[in-house]
């Protein structure tokens, strides 16, 4: 069994809830403070903040405190073990289907 299999479950229950994957999909735009991350949901800021902090322990986020403004974004290379899974579950065909589809762009490409 692979190692990162941990790493793996713990990021597929975080982006489980809609309210975290909501807030992936926001802060892929751009890193955003707390308080901009809480405005479009219905719900306290504890509520929220425990929805981040499940998100950081997963490691797809990363949040920085200045003062008393919280920043969050997205942690590089946060979502890496999810791709690592999914291209492992490709089929054969699928495969087979890339490399005609690179074969066909360099065919184009040379002109014939």
């Amino acid at each position: 069994m692979p190692k990162y299999l941990d790493e793996l479950d713990s990021v597929l229950r975080a982006l489980a809830d809609p309210t975290r994957r909501a807030v992936v999909e926001r802060l892929a735009k751009s890193p955003a403070i707390v308080s901009d991350l809480a405005a479009p949901f219905a719900m306290s800021l504890p509520s929220l903040m425990q929805h981040l902090g499940i998100l950081e322990n997963a490691g797809v986020i990363a949040s920085e405190k200045h003062g008393r403004v919280r920043t969050v974004s997205l942690r590089p290379g946060g979502l890496d073990v999810l791709h690592l899974w999914l291209s492992g579950q490709r089929t054969p065909a699928e495969h087979q289907a890339d490399r005609l589809g690179i074969h066909l762009a360099s065919a184009t490409t040379k002109g014939i």
